[in-house]
């Protein structure tokens, strides 16, 4: 009898899926860490269902890892060969293209070039151009001859008609106006040149005059002829001598034109006064300056500028005011009829030398300074009386007879100063005041 043979009965898997639940029936593990982590973890169940539970999630992730890697890989291929086709297609497309628009605008044989050039080329006698050309030429030929018949006829057609006769009758009435102002100019032209001829002579006649004035080396010679007339006048009522030196060379120069030597007509001089006449205004410095040079050439003690106005005095000086103790400036007009200005001066000066040489017997120098003060001041009621008169209209008679008076004060004042600077002789005594 044969032996009961084993049926291969499949062996029941430890591992069983029930619902929502995993049954494991049997399980052996023998992985040294899962051994490890069990038995230090202090609830064993809980150990195991952890690691399932993570090992499980840890799976899932790798299969889930390498289905997203297959597909990355299926549509790098896909993508790789769609752009293999684009490609392709796309350079079929471009080739067709490129075919096509040579044969629309190829420089020899396209349709739109050959098109282009017979409606626009120069050398096509049905070009564009030449046909607007052509229109625009009739057109033109006949808006000129058009304007040409209007504008050259006389009718109311012309617009230019009324403004040319207009125009016509403005320029004869312009041109009949300026040959009247031309007429009426030419007149005038011609006495002007009358005119200018009369003041040419005039001119002529006052330059021959200027030049005779200006002859000689100094220059305002009919002033200084004045002033040494005036002066010559007064030195030979004291007995001083006076000489005209403008055009004699001194020390170094021409500087000074009168020079009066006191008491030279009764023998040695006492002493020298130079005097400088100028018909200019000077500055203070320029007029100091010139009076020491006249001082140096002239070897004189004592130096006068003259000039025959105050808007000629130096800039901030006075009449008959001393400068530096040896200066003098005065003002002497030789048309006012006058020189009583020019006799203080003189006195003044005069006296000056003489107190400071000392040379007169028993002169009283405080009564001599005295009378050299009296006279000044006189002098300046003088200049304003005559200010009065030159400003003042009414009471001139009175005021002349005042100034006549003061005058005549002045030049007792002048002889009283005279006798004090009277040299002492054996027949008199001193002089009294």
């Amino acid at each position: 009898m044969e032996a009961a043979s084993t049926l291969p009965f499949p062996a029941p898997s430890p591992v069983k899926v029930l619902g929502e639940r995993v049954l494991i029936d049997g399980l052996d593990v023998t992985d040294e860490t899962a051994v490890r982590l069990v038995r230090e973890h202090p609830d064993a169940t809980k150990a195991v269902e952890a690691m399932i539970a993570i090992g499980a999630r840890v799976l899932d992730r790798e299969h889930t890892g390498a289905d997203v890697e297959y597909v990355k890989a299926e549509f790098e291929r896909a993508a790789r060969e769609l752009e293999r086709e684009f490609v392709d297609r796309a350079r079929r497309v471009s080739e067709r293209l490129d075919q096509k628009v040579d044969e629309a605008f190829g420089p020899e044989h396209g349709h739109v070039t050959r098109a282009l050039e017979r409606h626009f080329g120069d050398g096509s006698s049905v070009a564009v151009q030449h046909r607007v050309q052509a229109v625009v030429n009739d057109v033109a030929v006949k808006m000129r001859e058009d304007l040409r018949r209007q504008f050259s006829s006389d009718s109311e057609s012309n617009p230019l008609a009324g403004f040319q006769r207009a125009s016509l009758a403005v320029i004869k009435q312009t041109s009949d106006q300026q040959a009247e102002r031309l007429a009426a100019m030419t007149s005038e032209m011609t006495a002007l040149k009358v005119a200018l001829a009369e003041l040419r002579t005039e001119r002529e006649k006052a330059d021959e005059v200027a030049a005779e004035r200006d002859r000689g080396t100094a220059k305002g010679r009919t002033y200084e002829e004045a002033v040494f007339e005036a002066l010559d006048a007064i030195a030979v009522a004291r007995g001083d001598d006076c000489d005209a030196v403008g055009d004699v060379r001194g020390t170094g120069g021409r500087k000074g034109d009168v020079v009066v030597a006191i008491d030279a007509c009764a023998g040695p001089a006492r002493g020298r006064v130079v005097f400088e006449a100028k018909d200019r205004k000077l500055s203070k410095n320029e007029a100091i300056a010139e009076l020491d040079g006249a001082l140096e050439t002239r070897n004189a003690d004592f130096a006068v500028l003259v000039v025959p106005s105050e808007d000629e005095l130096p800039a901030r000086t006075h009449p008959l005011r001393e400068y530096n103790g040896d200066k003098l400036f005065v003002v002497f007009d030789p048309d006012d009829g006058s020189r009583l200005a020019l006799e203080v001066a003189y006195g003044l000066a005069r006296a000056r030398v003489l107190m400071a040489r000392d040379e007169a017997g028993g002169l009283d120098a405080a009564a001599a300074r005295g009378e050299v003060e009296r006279a000044v001041q006189a002098m300046e009621d003088v200049r304003r009386i005559k200010s009065q008169l030159t400003n003042a209209a009414n009471g001139i008679e009175s005021a002349r007879a005042i100034l006549d008076t003061m005058a005549a004060g002045v030049r007792a004042h002048l002889s009283a100063l005279d006798a004090l600077l009277a040299p002492e002789t054996p027949e008199a005594g001193p002089p009294g005041l």
